[in-house]
Formats: C-alpha cells, structure tokens, sequence
C-alpha cells in the first residue's frame, strides 16, 4: 500500500511556506516549525499507510488482548478460587478488585516511564513484568500471597494499556490514525471471549490452570520487540534524529524521503514532567478527560462485574448469564466498525457523544425490558454502541496532549478508569445487598453514561488534525 516516492522538503532541503518567509528559530533555543525544522506531525500529513503499520497493528492489537483477557479472568475463575480457598463475598471481591488497584497505582507510573525510555521499551517491560508475576501467582499458596501477587500483576500490566494506543498514533498517517486506532480497541471483545474460553476449557484443571496459561501472554513481548517500530515522535524528542529518520524510511518503505539538511521537531524538544499535565491549558483538558474515563467506565463496568448476578435476577441461570456474555461481546465488534467508518467522517466529537447517548437510551431499555428477548435485545444494542465509542474515546485521549506529555496523560486516563473499575462494583453491590431492584440499580448505572455525554461536549475536536 506504500504510495509514490516523495520528498516532503523543497529543493534547498527547507520546507515549502505558502506565504514564501523563512523563519530561523525561536528565541528560546527549542526546535520549532520553521525553515530548517519540520515538524513530525507534518511528515505524517500525507505520509502512505504500508504493511508495516498492519505489522504494527497486528502486534499491538493483541497486547490489548492480553490486557482485556488478564483484567476478565479472575473475574471469571473466582468461583473456583472461592471454593479452593473458602473465601467469603468479601475477601473474594477484594480479590478480584485487586488487579484493578495494582492498575490505578501502575497507570500513574507508567506514563512518565514511557516518556523517558520510549514506547517500545515500556510495553516490553510491561509484558514481561506481566507475565512473570501472573505465572507466579497461580502457584500463590494462600489468599494473602495470591492477592499481593495479582495487585503486583497489575502494576505491571497497566503499562499495556497506558502506552498502547498513544504509541499506535504516533506511528500512522493522519487520515488512518483514528480508523486504525479504532479497531485497535477492538481487541477487548476478542480479550473477553478468549478469557470465557480458557475460563471453560481449563475449568477441569482448576484456577491454577486458567491463571497459568493466561500469563504465557507476557510472551507477546516478543512480537512487539521484532514487529514494531519505535515511535518517531520520541525518538525526536529524545534527539534522536537519525533513528527517527530510519524509522520513518521503514515505515514508509522508502517512500519517505526525508533531505539531509532538514531537522525533525516535536512540542519541544526536551520530555515534559508529569506535571504538565496539570498546568496551564492543559489542567482543563486533563480534569475533564479524567472525569470522563471515570463516568464512562463506571457505567460500563458497574454493569458488566453483575451483570451475572443481575441477569440471575430476571430468571436466567449462572451458564445462561455467560452464553450472554459471550453473544454480547461478539455484538462489540460491528460497533468498533461502525464508529471506526464514521470517525473519519463526523469526527471523535460527535461519535464519542452520540454514541454514548444512544448507549444511555439503551441502558434505560435495558433497565425496564419486561422479556428475556427485550432484555436479550436492548443489552446488544448497549454493547454496540458503548463499546464502538470507547473505541473512538481511546483515540481521542491520546491525541489530545503533546508528544512530550502524551502518555503520561494517557496515564491518568487509565488512573481515572481503574478507580471507577475499584469503586463502581462495591457501589453496586451495596445496591443489590439492600433489596434494590434490577430497574433501579441499571438505571443508576445508566446516569453515568448520561454524564459521559455532557462532559465529552467540551473537549475539542482532534480529527484530522497532526499530533504536536
């Protein structure tokens, strides 16, 4: 798919400027956009879409599969857990909220270690950390170790999800970024189905089992070490030029020429502190983007961890609520399709938003369906549009901040997400322990979705547009 051999550079190795000026440099010293500096953003303007992105996609898909199938399976073997160690409700919930606790604490650590020794480094280190402390963990010989083990696994798994979709953008062209990104995210259903799998297969066997094989993901590793290239963005903001030059020669193949004479710049040239995501224009930007990540995740998570229990309530059986489950998530992808098509078209904005209403209007039909078949019904029409707008949402995050500060905003992203993941099913479970009804404990989960909306309206539209 690579395009014509172009040079993105007039004849004197400058960029063109339309209106003819050639500007030098900033008085500050940083690289900048001018005569004698193109930014990276501009490279992938018109930059062609070649099997080494396809490479890059396949091999960073399935480290979001392995993060979707690690942060599903405990929830699925703890009744074999409960059993095997005679946990009650409590201790078990606390086991299986764990991982998420270990995540909330790793996204915030992950961020900044990404920004110092690149993308590449960090989701290898994160997938061997991952499935070193995952193999352990299935030979935990009591409760204590086995909770401390899965909350270590999850320090070291949250940098999958941390780094993952801000490193794919920062290695495509501009008019595929939010497409591909999109169907990135749709590794998570194929997380969730491979997780009810191994879940039913290994049953026989034990937890032990089911939580051994799923660690060998922290092999993946490998994939990503000989498949991926490093992000050019990084390599410009960490000086260095002629490996970012090799980069984009790679994944252009060779259709990228880049001349000599021209130096490549990102923001700014130097890593930002994890601070900057809390300063000036971008203290709004990263409070309304955590509170989202919070409000869109409780209203999906805090249905999703009872979603068994609740269907129980309507007269469906424990084997029935995940034949459910399973349908369900095959009902995801068409929607990361869907909204993948349209992002192109009407922008992150509107999908992000739109999508999210019709998920509410969904959940409302779902809280008071009368029939196993409206319930049936209403529940794929929830999953299609709320996961085909997570899909756009993990696009649009990312390209919201700079280069130099992009996943450690991502970070607090992932942060914000893991806190709803920690108190959303506690919450819900206080409703369902205290006799609420099934209308009513999915109708409070739906007004979460229902803030997701209105928040997302003032963030602003980054379709289309080059990541500084």
């Amino acid at each position: 798919m690579s395009g014509p051999l172009q040079d993105i550079t007039d004849g004197a190795g400058l960029p063109s400027r339309r209106d003819g000026r050639d500007d030098r440099s900033r008085p500050d010293g940083h690289a900048s956009a001018t005569a004698g500096s193109l930014p990276v953003g501009k490279v992938f303007e018109a930059f062609p879409l070649t099997r080494e992105h396809f490479k890059s996609c396949f091999a960073l898909f399935f480290v979001f599969v392995i993060e979707a199938w690690e942060m599903m399976i405990i929830v699925y073997s703890a009744p074999l857990i409960s059993k095997d160690f005679n946990l009650s409700a409590v201790a078990l919930g606390n086991l299986i909220g764990a991982i998420f606790v270990g995540m909330a604490i790793g996204s915030v650590f992950w961020g900044p270690v990404a920004d110092k020794v690149g993308r590449k480094k960090a989701t290898i280190w994160s997938l061997v950390l991952y499935g070193v402390i995952s193999m352990c963990s299935a030979f935990a010989p009591d409760y204590g170790m086995l909770y401390v083990l899965r909350l270590l696994s999850g320090i070291a798994a949250a940098g999958m999800i941390v780094v993952c979709f801000p490193y794919f953008e920062e290695l495509l062209p501009i008019r595929s970024r939010g497409t591909l990104t999109v169907y990135l995210a749709a590794g998570w259903p194929i997380g969730v189905l491979l997780a009810v799998g191994a879940t039913v297969w290994l049953m026989p066997y034990g937890w032990r089992w089911i939580i051994g094989v799923s660690s060998l993901g922290g092999l993946w590793a490998i994939v990503v070490a000989l498949c991926v290239q490093e992000s050019p963005y990084w390599l410009v903001g960490a000086g260095q030029q002629q490996k970012a030059r090799e980069v984009i020669s790679r994944l252009s193949r060779g259709a990228v020429v880049l001349s000599a004479a021209q130096t490549l710049s990102v923001d700014r040239a130097e890593r930002g502190a994890i601070r900057e995501v809390f300063k000036g224009r971008m203290l709004v930007i990263t409070l309304l983007q955590i509170a989202i990540n919070f409000t869109f995740s409780w209203g999906y998570w805090g249905l999703q961890t009872w979603l068994p229990a609740l269907l129980q309530q309507r007269g469906l059986s424990l084997p029935q609520s995940y034949s459910f489950i399973a349908i369900s998530a095959l009902f995801m992808i068409p929607g990361y399709v869907c909204s993948s098509y349209l992002t192109g078209k009407f922008g992150r904005k509107k999908v992000v938003t739109g999508f999210v209403a019709l998920s509410a209007v969904a959940g409302y039909a779902f809280a008071t369906a009368q029939s196993i078949n409206a319930l049936y019904v209403s529940n794929f029409v929830l999953v299609f549009f709320s996961l085909g707008a997570w899909g756009v949402w993990d696009a649009w995050v990312a390209e919201l901040y700079p280069t130099r500060i992009r996943t450690a905003g991502y970070s607090w992203a992932v942060f914000a997400q893991r806190i709803a993941n920690i108190v959303a099913p506690g919450t819900i479970g206080l409703l369902v322990a205290g006799g609420a009804s099934f209308n009513l404990t999915t109708t409070f989960i739906d007004l979460f979705l229902v803030a997701t909306v209105i928040l997302a309206l003032f963030l602003p539209e980054t379709e289309g547009k080059k990541l500084a």
